[in-house]
C-alpha cells in the first residue's frame, strides 16, 4: 500500500496536477491461455492515470442534481468492484435522456444505490443509507462521510429506503469519489424538500473537504 501511494504521488507530481483525480485499477494479471481458471503464476497488473477535474467549486454544489429511478438489472454480486458496468452505463444514459444527472437503481421497491454513487436521504432519524451487503458497492467516500457524520453528532441509520421515502425526506444526496457529496433536489422530476441543496449535505461536504486537506488524502 505504501508503494502504491508513493506511485500515486509521483504520478500527480509528474503531471503537475493541482485539482483532479487519480484512477487506479488492479487485476490479478494478464494471461494468454483464454481460460476461466487463472494460473497460479499470474502477477497482478496495476494501472493508474490522473485526470484534471474540478471538485470544489462546481455549479452542482449550489444547484443540486436530479436523479431518475431505474430498475436494478445488475448481477447479484454488486459488492464487487469490477469493470463490467454495462447496466450502470445504460441506466446513466436513460437518466440523462430523462433530464437527470444520475440514476438511482431500484429493486423490489427499494433504492439500492446510484449508478455510480451511494444514495442517501436525511429524515428525522438522521442519515439513512443501505447497509453493506452483496446488493451494493461499499463506497469509500460514503464510508468516510458517514464516519464524519457520526463524529459530528449526526445519527447514521443503515437500512433500505423506498423512492416514496426519498421524496418525502428532508434531504437527499449522493456520495462518490468523483462528486464527494452532492445534494439531490429532484427525483423523477419531483422536488425533494424545498428543491434546494440541504444543510446536512452541505455540512458533510465541507467536513469531508476539510478532512481531506488535513490528512493529505
Amino acid at each position: 500500500l505504501d508503494a502504491i501511494e508513493a506511485a500515486q504521488k509521483q504520478l500527480v507530481a509528474r503531471n503537475g496536477l493541482s485539482e483532479g483525480l487519480v484512477y487506479l485499477q488492479i487485476t490479478r494479471g494478464a494471461d494468454t491461455t483464454r481460460d476461466f481458471i487463472a494460473p497460479t503464476s499470474l502477477q497482478p497488473t496495476l494501472f493508474m492515470f490522473v485526470q484534471d477535474k474540478p471538485f470544489l467549486n462546481v455549479p452542482a454544489v449550489g444547484t443540486g442534481i436530479a436523479v431518475a429511478t431505474m430498475p436494478d438489472l445488475r448481477w447479484a454480486r454488486r459488492d464487487i468492484k469490477s469493470v463490467g458496468l454495462l447496466a450502470q452505463a445504460m441506466a446513466k444514459q436513460a437518466a440523462k435522456e430523462a433530464g437527470a444527472q444520475e440514476a438511482w437503481m431500484v429493486e423490489d421497491g427499494f433504492v439500492t444505490e446510484g449508478a455510480s454513487s451511494t444514495a442517501v436521504i436525511v429524515t428525522d432519524e438522521g442519515i439513512v443509507t443501505r447497509p453493506y451487503s452483496r446488493s451494493v458497492l461499499a463506497g469509500c467516500t460514503g464510508a468516510a462521510l458517514t464516519a464524519l457524520a457520526q463524529e459530528s453528532g449526526i445519527a447514521v441509520i443503515r437500512r433500505p429506503f423506498t423512492v416514496a421515502e426519498a421524496l418525502a425526506a428532508k434531504e437527499a444526496f449522493i456520495t462518490s469519489a468523483s462528486t464527494l457529496c452532492l445534494s439531490v433536489v429532484r427525483i423523477d422530476r419531483q422536488p425533494v424538500g424545498d428543491g434546494m441543496p440541504g444543510p446536512v449535505a452541505m455540512r458533510l461536504r465541507a467536513l469531508y473537504i476539510d478532512f481531506a486537506r488535513a490528512t493529505g488524502v
